[in-house]
């Protein structure tokens, strides 16, 4: 590896799942790409002997690794904060600790950055898989082509929920270090704090390539830190526990609204509750009424202003999550992406 500045940087936040962490590790290193490294951030979990030992390793056949353990538990987005700060790229592509590099994805990213001038941000498609990475249950990709967007409140607004999963998501490091924020720790959220402000000055690049697959089923980790400690219940996810996490991205997007004074925060509300399917069936094994008082709770936060929310909802009381879920992958499959619903602003064919 290069002793100058490093073109990317992969942040891994670590905590807990070292069983997964080695396959995690050899996806990224064999990669045919070289000009990178990778940055593991321990956030003080219960497995950090294992973790560790795994990251030496790994370390000792390759020098692209460096690894930090924060004295205290930091929680999500501290250890986010923690890897952008630890980071030397240019660029940071963000990994979840239980997830896959696919291959040639670096390459993928590095080709975008080229082809384009001022780029904040990056989104790219994935991949969801049960068990092994040969069983994809789903699939996530925004548009057909490429894309370019022009920095904005429009780009802003497109770019928001679909960050939500963080594997994959890249952003140009000084950027996101310029901005940097403990305000909203405690959210799980910090990588849409991130985006928003980023793709205000700077461009946002949608890929149509799966770079990373996305492992389905985890048990959620949030709630150790001082910060998550009131918001969030350990390996559960509990109805209240979804309402926090919906009402942390509604704080951030009307925290962007107030500081930037564009108009940011019903353009989140309504394009969160056009794509409210998966946010309701989380919950419908509840029953019925702890179910119904969960949409209505959702209802209350603005999502009443999309007839798709009342549409999931009455097909997830008829249906089930099963099966709408094979709607929509279903309708997924026939498109070719996901289907725009609402006001999206879809960027630019550069290609």
């Amino acid at each position: 590896m290069t002793t100058s500045r490093p073109l990317l940087s992969v942040c891994i936040p670590a905590y807990n799942r070292a069983q997964v962490l080695p396959e995690l590790l050899e996806s990224i290193l064999t990669q045919d790409f070289q000009d990178y490294e990778v940055v593991v951030c321990e956030d003080n979990s219960p497995e950090r002997e294992t973790i560790r030992s795994i990251v030496r390793q790994w370390s000792a056949g390759s020098d692209r690794i460096r690894y930090f353990e924060n004295e205290q538990n930091l929680g999500y987005d501290g250890n986010i904060r923690r890897g952008v700060s630890h980071a030397a790229g240019e660029y940071v592509v963000f990994m979840g600790n239980d997830d896959l590099m696919c291959p040639r994805a670096l390459r993928t990213i590095a080709g975008a950055i080229g082809r384009h001038e001022n780029v904040g941000v990056i989104l790219r498609s994935y991949a969801g898989f049960a068990g092994t990475p040969s069983n994809i249950v789903r699939t996530a990709r925004y548009f057909e082509t490429e894309r370019f967007f022009a920095a904005g409140v429009r780009t802003m607004a497109t770019f928001f929920r679909r960050s939500v999963v963080i594997s994959g998501l890249v952003v140009h490091r000084d950027s996101a270090t310029a901005v940097a924020t403990d305000r909203f720790d405690g959210t799980t959220l910090y990588q849409l704090y991130l985006v928003a402000h980023i793709l205000w000055t700077r461009n946002g690049i949608f890929l149509p390539d799966i770079v990373v697959l996305y492992r389905e089923g985890g048990t959620p980790e949030f709630g150790n830190s001082a910060a998550e400690r009131d918001r969030f219940t350990p390996k559960a996810q509990t109805i209240e526990s979804s309402l926090t996490f919906v009402r942390g991205m509604l704080d951030i997007a009307a925290d962007v609204e107030g500081t930037l004074r564009v108009p940011f925060y019903l353009p989140i509300v309504r394009d969160l509750a056009n794509y409210s399917s998966p946010i309701l069936a989380m919950h419908r094994d509840k029953g019925m009424v702890s179910f119904s008082r969960y949409a209505l709770a959702l209802a209350a936060l603005g999502f009443w202003r999309s007839p798709y929310f009342f549409l999931y909802f009455g097909l997830l009381l008829i249906l089930g999550p099963t099966r709408v879920e094979r709607l929509i992958q279903r309708a997924k499959q026939i498109v070719g992406y996901t289907p725009v619903l609402g006001r999206v602003y879809a960027g630019e064919r550069r290609r």
